[in-house]
């Protein structure tokens, strides 16, 4: 019940998506980055969608690491990715987890994307594989399946890279993650609402008179 949704798409429409699905108690939350914004992005984030669905509703995989791993052959088969030298490596990363109430316990695989949980005031940044959801060097080796268990009150984050490479402030630098996590941890204990138009007002500030450079998506959820 508690969440935020920050979506800010760069153009009319975006490279960057979220995505959430309910299945046997459990709940898929879904933030991804697809290469390119704009009409291509929309592309690679309508084929996203759709390859999701299949993997999660229809096939009933459940578990993020798998799902991941499915995703990545189907964008592999789709765009006829083979690793030959001049052919688009379009595809995503992407942030991906299961939360079970219930339970109290949180699954998460990602593709270059983290997670941030925030516990008591203590950030703890679970690192994604570096590879993406396409043809890729490692693209041989699976997803890895991390296992979180949950209290109440903890608050965790997922989202694109778009916020922390704004270009902005006084000398037109990026925003960066550092900056990102370190105003997750002063805010993280407010209401939801609060929480997302605080982070919208920073990145406007920060953004002043320079261009959105890419789709900005930042999802946050308290259990």
């Amino acid at each position: 019940p508690q969440h935020f949704v920050l979506y800010l798409p760069r153009d009319i429409v975006s490279g960057d998506f979220f995505w959430l699905s309910q299945r046997g108690g459990k709940i898929v939350i879904v933030a991804a980055d697809c290469t390119g914004h704009g009409v291509p992005g929309a592309f690679m984030s309508m084929l996203g969608v759709s390859f999701l669905y299949e993997i999660v509703n229809k096939e009933g995989i459940m578990q993020p690491a798998s799902i991941l791993n499915f995703l990545r052959d189907h964008v592999k088969h789709t765009l006829s990715q083979t690793g030959k030298k001049d052919e688009a490596k379009d595809g995503m990363d992407i942030s991906l987890c299961v939360f079970d109430p219930n339970e109290m316990k949180l699954e998460w695989a990602g593709a270059y994307n983290p997670l941030y949980l925030i516990r008591n005031g203590e950030l703890i940044e679970y690192k994604a594989d570096k590879m993406p959801i396409a043809i890729h060097l490692n693209d041989h080796l699976p997803f890895t399946n991390n296992e979180i268990s949950l209290i109440k009150g903890d608050t965790f984050y997922i989202s694109s890279d778009g916020y922390a490479d704004q270009f902005g402030g006084a000398d037109g630098r990026k925003f960066m993650s550092k900056k990102y996590k370190e105003m997750l941890l002063q805010i993280w204990d407010k209401p939801m609402d609060e929480q997302k138009a605080i982070i919208q007002k920073a990145h406007l500030d920060w953004k002043g008179h320079h261009e959105q450079v890419d789709d900005i998506l930042v999802f946050g959820v308290r259990v």
